[in-house]
C-alpha cells in the first residue's frame, strides 16, 4: 500500500511520517535547515500486516502544491494531517479538493499535536474537519488525535493503516507498463535511478522500455521496489529503477516523463476530458482559459476549450486541454487544473480521449462520442462507442490510449464485426453492406454501359464512412465473400456487366485485336484507328472513352489508349525496375527498357502512373507505391476485356 500525505505547512506530517516509520522523509539540507518538506520524501516500513507500507511525504506550502500533485497520483491512501491547535487550514481544504478530483476514496485524518489541545478543542477541530470532508469521497474517514510527542494515538493509527493494507486488493500486473517519474538522480555504481509508482503492469530486470513522451529507448538494470532489491516491481509498488541506455543519463530524463512499455508511446498534446469546476470558483470557466495541468507526475501549461456550455461552479462538462508540449498518458487517467499563476486548484477530472480534434470538436456527433467514453468499463465504453457517432474504433488505439492487457482487449472486443484494425457493431456493419448494396444497384440502373463506381466516390457515399485506410480492407473482404467484384478502381455488383450497344460493340471488335499481341507497348492511336476503319475520330474516341470507363481500356494520354491487361503488365513492369534497385527508386530509362518501346511513350506512361498513384515521383526518380500497385491488376476482377 501506498500511503499519501496531505495538509498544511508545519502541521507535523514528516514527523508523523518518522515517528511512524523510524525514518526522516526530509533528504534535502535546505529542508533540514527550514523545517519544512519541499521535495516528495518517502519512507518504508511494516505496520504488521505483511507487507511493506510505503509513506509519500508531500509538502503543504501554497507554492509547493505542484509537488504535491506529483505524489498524488499513485497513492492508495490518504493520510490528511490537521494540528489541533490550527484546525482546518487553505492548504487543507485544498489538499482534500485535489485528492476528491483524483478520486482518492481511502483515508484516515490524522489529528495530529494532540498533546496541545484539550478535550473541548479535540471536539471542535474534529466536527470542523468532518464538515470539511462532507461531500467529498473521504466523508467517512476516521478521525484519530496522535501525538509524536506523548506517543498518544500513534497504536491506533497504525492499526488503522495495517487494516486498510488488508483491505486493499492487490492491483492487476497484467497491463503493460505505465510508471510516472516524479525523480531522477544519478549515483555513483548505479547509474541512472528514476523513482515513481506503477500504475500499471509490471517492469523486470532486463526489460526493453521507453521513456515517454521522449522516445528514449533504455533497459533496466537494477529494481527496488518498496525500498527492497527485488527482481521485479509491480503495479501499486513505489519503485526505483536503474536504466542504462546509449542515450540515458540525468539531463535526458525529468518530472513528468513516463517508462511505459513500448507499444503504449504515442505522446499527445491535445486531449478531450470530463472537467469538474470546484465549487469554490467565483465564474464559469472561460473559453481558452490558460491553466497549470497535473497528472501523474506532470506539471504543464495548457489552455482550456470548454466543448458545449460554459462549465458553472460546481458543474461538470466537455472541455478539450491544449497542451504546451505532448505528454504520456491514458484514458481515463485522472488530472488537476491550478489556475494561470499556479496558486489555486481550479478543478479536475477524467481524460476521455487522447487524440482530441482540433476542428470539429464541439459538433453534436462528437459530443456524443465523448458522452460514450466516459463509462470506465473498457468493454461497455466500447459498446457505447460503436452505437455513437462515427460508429466504428479502431482497435490497437481504443486498446493502446486505454493501456489494455490482452485478456481485458479480448473481452471488450467480444461480440463486434471486424474489418482489418476497425470494429463495428453486427448492426452497423449490417447497414453499411445494405448501403453499399443499395448504392451500386442504383448506379447500375443509371449507367449500364459503365463497369462501376469509384471506390473514392463509393466511400464517400456510404454510412459510416470508413476512413480511406481502412475502406480497401472492407471491399476486399466484401469481394471475398461474394457480395461485390473488385476491378480495378471500380466497384460492381457480380450479377452487372457493362455493355455497350450494338454499333459501339461492332467498332470494338474491329479495335480491339489491334490493342494487343506483340503491339501492346505501342498500340495504334485514335486517328489510325479512324483511316484504317474509315470511322470519324469522334466516333472512335468515343467509343474507347465507353470502354475506359468500362475497364476495357486505359488512356495512358491523349488519344492513345492501351489494355486493361497491358496496363497492368506495364504496372508489373515498373515493378521489377524498381526491385532492381538497391532503394527501390528507378529512372525512366530502365523502365523504357524493360518495354523495349521509345523514351517518350515510356515518360507518357509513367505520368500516367504518377496521376493515379501507382508511382510516387522525386524529381527524375520514382518508386511504386504498394498501397496503389494493384489499382489496374486483374486479378482482382473479372472484368471483360475481350467482346462477350
Amino acid at each position: 500500500m501506498i500511503v499519501g500525505t496531505a495538509g498544511h505547512i508545519d502541521h507535523g506530517k514528516t514527523a508523523l511520517v518518522r515517528a511512524l516509520t523510524g525514518v526522516d522523509a526530509d533528504r534535502l539540507k535546505e529542508e533540514k535547515a527550514r523545517g519544512i518538506t519541499i521535495e516528495l520524501g518517502f519512507a518504508y516500513t511494516d505496520l504488521g500486516a505483511g507487507g511493506v507500507t510505503g509513506f509519500v511525504d508531500v509538502p503543504g506550502h501554497e507554492r509547493l502544491i505542484h509537488t504535491m500533485l506529483a505524489g498524488a497520483g499513485g497513492i492508495d491512501f490518504a493520510l490528511i494531517v490537521v494540528a489541533a491547535d490550527d484546525g482546518v487550514m487553505p492548504q487543507t481544504r485544498e489538499h482534500l479538493a485535489i485528492l476528491d478530483l483524483l478520486g482518492i476514496a481511502r483515508g484516515a485524518v490524522a489529528l495530529t499535536k494532540a498533546d496541545l489541545a484539550d478535550k473541548d478543542r479535540r471536539a471542535a477541530v474534529t466536527a470542523d474537519i468532518h464538515q470539511t470532508l462532507a461531500g467529498t469521497a473521504l466523508a467517512d474517514a476516521p478521525v484519530l488525535p496522535v501525538s509524536t510527542v506523548t506517543g498518544e494515538g500513534l497504536g491506533a493509527l497504525g492499526a488503522c493503516l495495517a487494516a486498510a493494507e488488508r483491505g486493499i486488493a492487490l492491483r492487476s500486473d497484467d497491463g503493460p507498463l505505465r510508471l510516472p517519474v516524479d525523480r531522477a538522480f544519478t549515483l555513483t555504481g548505479a547509474g541512472t535511478i528514476v523513482t515513481g509508482t506503477v500504475l500499471a503492469g509490471r517492469v523486470s530486470i532486463g526489460d526493453e522500455v521507453l521513456l515517454s513522451p521522449t522516445g528514449l529507448p533504455a533497459r533496466v538494470r537494477s529494481i527496488h521496489a518498496q525500498n527492497r532489491v527485488v527482481e521485479y516491481g509491480r503495479a501499486g509498488e513505489r519503485c526505483a529503477l536503474g536504466l542504462a541506455g546509449e542515450r540515458i543519463g540525468r539531463a535526458a530524463i525529468s518530472r513528468g516523463d513516463m517508462v511505459i512499455a513500448p507499444a503504449l508511446h504515442a505522446p499527445t498534446d491535445r486531449i478531450d476530458a470530463e472537467l469538474r469546476l470546484l465549487a469554490s470558483e467565483p465564474r464559469p470557466l472561460a473559453d481558452s482559459a490558460p491553466v497549470h495541468l497535473h497528472t501523474g507526475s506532470v506539471g504543464i501549461s495548457a489552455r482550456v476549450v470548454p466543448l458545449g456550455a460554459p462549465i458553472e461552479p460546481g458543474a461538470a462538462g466537455p472541455v478539450q486541454l491544449v497542451l504546451a508540449r505532448p505528454i504520456a498518458a491514458a484514458v481515463p487517467d485522472r488530472f488537476v487544473l491550478r489556475d494561470a499563476s499556479a496558486t489555486r486548484t481550479i478543478g479536475g477530472g477524467r481524460f476521455l480521449d487522447l487524440r482530441g480534434p482540433q476542428r470539429r470538436r464541439r459538433t453534436p456527433e462528437r459530443l456524443a462520442h465523448l458522452a460514450a467514453a466516459k463509462t470506465p468499463d473498457p468493454r461497455e465504453a466500447l459498446t457505447r462507442l460503436l452505437a455513437a457517432p462515427p460508429h466504428f474504433v479502431i482497435l490497437p488505439d481504443f486498446i493502446r490510449d486505454r493501456a489494455l492487457p490482452e485478456a481485458e482487449a479480448t473481452r471488450a472486443a467480444a461480440g463486434t464485426e471486424r474489418i482489418g484494425q476497425v470494429v463495428l457493431a453486427p448492426a452497423t456493419l449490417a447497414a453499411l453492406r445494405q448501403s453499399l448494396t443499395e448504392r451500386l444497384a442504383g448506379f447500375h440502373e443509371t449507367n449500364p454501359e459503365l463497369q462501376g463506381l469509384g471506390r473514392e466516390r463509393l466511400r464517400l457515399a456510404l454510412e459510416p464512412r470508413l476512413p480511406g485506410g481502412i475502406f480497401p480492407a472492407f471491399l476486399r473482404q466484401e469481394a471475398e465473400a461474394g457480395r461485390l467484384v473488385l476491378e480495378g478502381a471500380f466497384v460492381r455488383l457480380p450479377e452487372h456487366v457493362a455493355r455497350l450497344s450494338a454499333v459501339d460493340e461492332a467498332l470494338w471488335q474491329d479495335i480491339a485485336p489491334e490493342l494487343g499481341g506483340d503491339a501492346r507497348f505501342r498500340p495504334p492511336r485514335v486517328r489510325d484507328f479512324a483511316t484504317e476503319t474509315g470511322t470519324p475520330e469522334g466516333e472512335v474516341r468515343r467509343v474507347l472513352k465507353l470502354c475506359a470507363r468500362a475497364g476495357r481500356v486505359d488512356e495512358i494520354a491523349h488519344d492513345h489508349f492501351f489494355l486493361r491487361t497491358t496496363t497492368a503488365e506495364m504496372v508489373r513492369l515498373a515493378a521489377e525496375a524498381a526491385e532492381e534497385t538497391a532503394d527501390g527508386w528507378f529512372v525512366a530509362a530502365r523502365f523504357r527498357d524493360r518495354m523495349q518501346n521509345g523514351r517518350k511513350v515510356a515518360i507518357q506512361i509513367l505520368d500516367f502512373f504518377d496521376r493515379h498513384g501507382v508511382t510516387l515521383r522525386k524529381g527524375d526518380l520514382r518508386r511504386i507505391n504498394p498501397r496503389r500497385i494493384d489499382l489496374f491488376d486483374p486479378a482482382e476482377s473479372v472484368a471483360v476485356i475481350t467482346p462477350a
